[in-house]
């Protein structure tokens, strides 16, 4: 996986002539209705059809960030979903147009799926929460079958590590923090490396979402027909373990967390098996989170959507923000992990 820091940024070049383009050379014939989604890695749009492709009038256009990911990866992301699919998981696959699901146009890498409604499930509702862990022990079920040859692994070295060492060698810390940061980050690395290490070879790894929080389910009420919830954006799948997927469900004090997470593992062993010792690697995770999301900022600062968004980036009081959190995650994983 490789990052693009160019000052002319690719994504200058993607017009909404040239999406329409794209689905035109497809085979497609949009309405001329098109709309940008809220989407940072990618760019995403929503488009209207004259005419239904495979029962869908409206579709979503993803153009993958260049440098971000090789073709084989990004069609083995497609094929993992494909796979979901025909294991009946409620998964958004993209379409197959003309033989395949990856396709090219003006230089760009691009998918085309059907759209689907839905919103932000209620994650307070316990019932939701069981309901999705059924489904993500579907998906782990499917994702244990076979490794991903092209696509990486969550690990130490590529969310801590590596990210850590760019920030540093390209100066994006401020002088006045950077002292603070190091020796923050190096107190919850070494914290992250010892939970990491504990029981790694006794570990299973499997293909997992990867990005499961709140915003890539949709839900629709469960009286229409397939009504539930609906898996969005495999674009950060890789191997790990099976927690991954579960802990960024998990929000507001220990005992709120330790609810949660009771109905949701109360949905997953009604399908699967649930390895109780990966609960101590929640905050693990959480902090290489947090470590590889500073340099995932940095290294798309040149991309005109990110100063826009996220104007606070870089400041000297966001990294002692990013000092003060990786020092409650030092005291977080020195704590028992959760027990349900």
């Amino acid at each position: 996986m490789t990052d693009t820091n160019d000052a002319r940024h690719p994504y200058s070049e993607l017009t909404p002539d040239r999406v329409m383009d794209a689905l035109t050379d497809l085979g497609l014939w949009p309405d001329g209705r098109l709309l940008a989604l809220s989407s940072y890695e990618n760019r995403v749009y929503r488009a209207h059809l004259d005419e239904p492709v495979q029962g869908s009038a409206a579709v979503v256009l993803k153009f993958y960030r260049p440098g971000r990911w090789s073709r084989a990866q990004i069609q083995e992301e497609h094929d993992f979903a494909a796979e979901l699919l025909a294991a009946e998981v409620p998964v958004v696959p993209p379409l197959v147009l003309n033989g395949q699901t990856l396709h090219q146009s003006a230089g760009f890498d691009f998918s085309v799926s059907p759209l689907r409604g839905g919103r932000t499930p209620e994650l307070d509702d316990f019932e939701v929460l069981e309901w999705i862990g059924r489904f993500l022990a579907r998906i782990h079920t499917v994702g244990a079958a076979k490794p991903f040859v092209h696509r990486p692994t969550l690990d130490v070295q590529t969310f801590a590590l590596e990210p850590a060492a760019w920030l540093q060698t390209h100066q994006m810390i401020p002088l006045e923090v950077e002292r603070e940061w190091r020796e923050a980050f190096a107190a919850a690395l070494a914290l992250v490396q010892e939970k990491m290490a504990e029981g790694a070879s006794e570990r299973r790894l499997l293909r997992l979402h990867g990005d499961c929080h709140p915003g890539n389910i949709l839900w629709t009420p469960t009286e229409l027909p397939g009504g539930g919830p609906h898996f969005v954006d495999l674009d950060d799948a890789r191997m790990g373990p099976a927690v991954q997927d579960l802990w960024m469900l998990l929000s507001g004090d220990r005992g709120q967390r330790t609810q949660q997470l009771s109905a949701l593992l109360d949905g997953y062993e009604q399908v699967r098996d649930f390895d109780r010792a990966e609960l101590k690697l929640i905050e693990p995770l959480r902090t290489l989170r947090l470590i590889h999301y500073s340099a995932w900022l940095a290294r798309r600062w040149q991309d005109p959507i990110f100063p826009v968004n996220f104007p606070w980036f870089g400041t000297p009081d966001y990294w002692r923000g990013q000092v003060l959190m990786l020092q409650e995650q030092v005291e977080q994983m020195q704590q028992a992990a959760l027990v349900v």
